[in-house]
This record gives C-alpha cells, sequence and structure tokens, in this order.
C-alpha cells in the first residue's frame, strides 16, 4: 500500500512542478514547493519550457511590492489569493496557482499586461506569511491593499484613490484611471 502511497505522491509533485512550469515559475520556487530532488526538477523543467531555467537570484526586496503600479498588480493578486485560501480548504501552492490565473484572465479582459510573475506572487504571499508586508484598509475607498508590515491603517490611502502625480503619464501606464 506504501508504494501506491508514494507513487501517487510523486506523481501529484511531478503536476504541481508541470503546471508552476508552465506559469512561468522559478527553479527555486519548484524545489520549495516539491519534493522532487533539484536533477529530475531540472529534466522536467528543460523537458516541459524547452530552455533551461533562469539563473540568479529571485527578487528578495519588498520594495518593488509597495510602488504605484506593482502595488496595483500586487493588491489585486492577493486579494483573490486570500479569497481563495478562506473559501476553500486548497493548499497554500495550489491557491497561489488559481488565484494566479484568475490574476491573469483579469488582466487579459482588460487588456493589460500583467506585472506581476508568477515567481513575485509566490514571493508576495511568502512575504506576507512572515510579516513582512500586510493588507492595509484604504481610508477612502474602504480596497484592500499590499503595504508595510506596521503601517498606519487609519490614515492609509491607496494608490487608486492617491495616484502618483507622474502616474499615467507615460505611454506604457498599465492603469486606466477614468
Amino acid at each position: 500500500m506504501s508504494t501506491v502511497k508514494s507513487v501517487l505522491n510523486e506523481s501529484r509533485q511531478i503536476e504541481r512542478a508541470v503546471a508552476l512550469i508552465k506559469l512561468g515559475a522559478r527553479l527555486q520556487v519548484l524545489e520549495s514547493e516539491t519534493d522532487l530532488s533539484y536533477e529530475r526538477l531540472l529534466r522536467l523543467y528543460k523537458e516541459v519550457a524547452g530552455k533551461s531555467p533562469s539563473k540568479g537570484q529571485l527578487p528578495f526586496s519588498t520594495d518593488w511590492f509597495l510602488t504605484w503600479q506593482p502595488n496595483i498588480h500586487s493588491s489585486l493578486f492577493l486579494n483573490i489569493y486570500e479569497y481563495l485560501s478562506k473559501a476553500s480548504s486548497i493548499e497554500d501552492i495550489d491557491a497561489v496557482m488559481k488565484a494566479y490565473r484568475l490574476y491573469e484572465e483579469q488582466m487579459k479582459a482588460l487588456e493589460m499586461e500583467p506585472l506581476l510573475s508568477i515567481t513575485r506572487a509566490w514571493r508576495l504571499v511568502k512575504f506576507i506569511d512572515n510579516n513582512m508586508l500586510a493588507m492595509t484598509r484604504c481610508s477612502k475607498c474602504g480596497g484592500h491593499f499590499v503595504s508595510e508590515a506596521h503601517e498606519n491603517a487609519r490614515n492609509y490611502v491607496c494608490g487608486l484613490c492617491e495616484p502618483p502625480a507622474r502616474a499615467g503619464k507615460g505611454s506604457t501606464a498599465g492603469i486606466q484611471l477614468h
């Protein structure tokens, strides 16, 4: 019986790794979220993606999530993720993948490029779990946005209610405020 369980578990691990690779996850995410060996993940990555995985460190700074446009995208993703986590009993990584797919669908519906990658989305959840970032309610619109972990919630105003002076002025502006 234990042989069947381990084969089924390995199958689930491979399925999860393939789904993450198809979403564009970096190898470090796969290593963290599966029990498969590095060598196995590397072969699987090359087979699924048709190329070697990107090299280098994962982004570690929380700053990116706090800048204007990335904050709006990150907040959209995190609101979806938190809803899925509360409304269902799926594992965290599965909630990350489902929330990311829904975020991508939302961007496509708005005819916008997603700013958030699956790897950044995964990292964002880790930052939230480790209290390095938080969700804070905007005092004007009531929406919940990614913020500093110890933001003064009473006075917090989101980037949609008070965009920066130069927001939306460039030719690549991704958020329409009309």
